[in-house]
């Protein structure tokens, strides 16, 4: 509802913000070095929060707990500008603040390396209608501008190193100036965020709820979630994104897990009430900016903007992505084992956040399951282990139709089965779960040393073939996906 003008306020009257109040004034916060980027997760909800009307005082205090820094000092021959905005958010692995109780309960051991351990850029659209969030894998082949080492002021001349050795080299500076590098976007804001802030966070929000298709086990976070619908508090929530150790994907698994607690952070800050309990408002607030690091242009006018702008900001308003991967291993001498992207794709990536656009092109809705490989890239042979005849032949006319590289020549089993049986090799088990997806109620059944051909046994429970689809044909392992689109429901 749009409210009456007011008359302008001289700068002699802004001190009132100092009289005394019912609220006592807070302690000073202490900063700890940030370490983990999935934290502005909870910076993009203070932008949402923005939005409840909140007083502007209110947002000026909130400027006040952000420590600062210039990752833009003296930097020239810089991307040109595009429409929009791009923020570089990036958490280091410093643990210096971190308690012992807590590093023993959410098994946060060994020596950090002081390097990012996450880096996005989130692009909002000038329209503020779409936000687009990809992530840039620690490892990734990368080649710095020339620079000064921090630590030992060397000059440097440009050099390969993996992306995440930027920060340690020359702090936030380099680590845009790099990202700049490769990617040719030009970095507006950078924000560096620590992890006790996003336990706070989630658990000041009422927890974050994940859906999981199958059970999930970690033994190197503690992660040991079953399959089913969860609500995860902090503590839980931080192993669940910190997980590296739950498939085959290491990293990469990692950042899609990351992307999908995202979109349900975003879904859970604009429909719980968050947004208009000035309360909640402040306790989020306080737990995220506590211990955010920002570059001195982000501050009360760029959080009022974005929050009355993104009213309706929600989960089918944001879409993320992770850098296509053209070669796994790439090996650089006195760097190692580095994950070098694959040059078209991602341009086609950095070109639609330089020129504003959605990252994917719209796809028509489909009640088709969302699997990591497509069915197209699937060889399968069709057994019939039932007692009726032409079912094994019915089977394979539909895992064709639907897209699945079957031998068009089913046999009859050696054994007859009760239950549809996939057999597979276990170096081809992503292929096995979007086959078992296409085949609902079938039982995986890994046989070392079957070799890339899959075999679906059809038992008597067979009724049909469920439409199943790779999340993104173009990218395989690093599809772009909407919000609404991965988060429960």
């Amino acid at each position: 509802m749009p409210t009456p003008p007011t008359p302008p306020r001289s700068r002699a009257q802004t001190p009132r913000r100092h009289q005394p109040t019912s609220r006592a004034p807070r302690p000073p916060v202490r900063r700890n070095k940030p370490r983990w980027a999935m934290r502005v997760v909870t910076t993009l909800s203070v932008v949402v929060l923005a939005s409840a009307g909140i007083g502007h005082s209110v947002i000026t205090s909130l400027d006040s707990d952000i420590a600062r820094v210039d990752p833009f000092k003296d930097m020239k021959n810089r991307p040109q500008a595009g429409d929009g905005m791009n923020v570089l958010l990036v958490g280091t692995d410093s643990r210096d603040k971190i308690g012992e109780a807590e590093r023993r309960k959410y098994r946060l051991g060994g020596e950090p390396c002081h390097c990012t351990d996450t880096i996005m850029i989130v692009h909002i659209s000038e329209d503020r209608e779409r936000a687009s969030v990809v992530s840039l894998p620690r490892d990734s082949y990368a080649e710095t501008p020339p620079h000064v080492d921090q630590t030992t002021g060397k000059r440097h001349h440009g050099h390969p190193l993996k992306i995440n050795a930027a920060y340690a080299e020359g702090g936030p500076q380099l680590t845009v100036r790099t990202v700049e590098h490769m990617t040719h976007v030009k970095i507006d804001h950078y924000l560096e965020v620590d992890f006790t802030s996003f336990m706070k966070t989630v658990d000041v929000v009422g927890g974050v709820k994940i859906c999981l298709a199958e059970p999930m086990k970690d033994t190197y976070t503690g992660l040991d979630l079953p399959a089913g619908t969860h609500q995860l508090r902090g503590g839980e929530a931080l192993r669940f994104v910190r997980s590296r150790h739950v498939d085959g994907a290491s990293d990469l698994g990692r950042m899609k897990r990351q992307q999908r607690f995202m979109a349900a952070l975003i879904d859970q800050a604009t429909s719980s009430g968050v947004l208009l309990n000035p309360i909640k408002f402040r306790d989020v607030t306080r737990a995220v900016l506590g211990s955010v690091r920002a570059d001195k242009g982000f501050g009360t006018d760029e959080l009022l903007d974005l929050g009355r702008a993104m009213r309706n900001f929600s989960p089918s308003s944001s879409e993320f992505t992770t850098v296509p991967i053209g070669q796994m291993g790439y090996a650089v001498k006195d760097v190692g084992s580095t994950l070098k992207w694959d040059p078209v794709k991602a341009d086609r990536i950095f070109r639609a956040l330089r020129q504003d656009k959605p990252l994917a092109l719209q796809r028509p809705k489909t009640t088709a399951v969302s699997v990591e490989v497509a069915p197209q890239q699937i060889r399968v042979q069709v057994e019939n282990g039932s007692p009726t005849a032409g079912l094994g032949t019915r089977a394979d006319k539909q895992l064709a139709a639907t897209g699945f590289l079957t031998t068009r020549q089913p046999v009859t089993a050696r054994e007859a089965v009760k239950r549809t049986v996939v057999t597979f090799d276990p170096r081809w088990d992503r292929s096995a779960k979007t086959l078992a997806a296409a085949l609902p109620g079938s039982e995986l059944r890994a046989v070392k040393g079957q070799g890339p051909m899959l075999k679906v046994i059809v038992g008597p429970d067979f009724r049909d073939v469920r439409k199943v689809r790779a999340e993104d044909p173009e990218q395989t392992e690093s599809g772009v996906v909407r919000g609404d689109e991965v988060k429960c429901g």
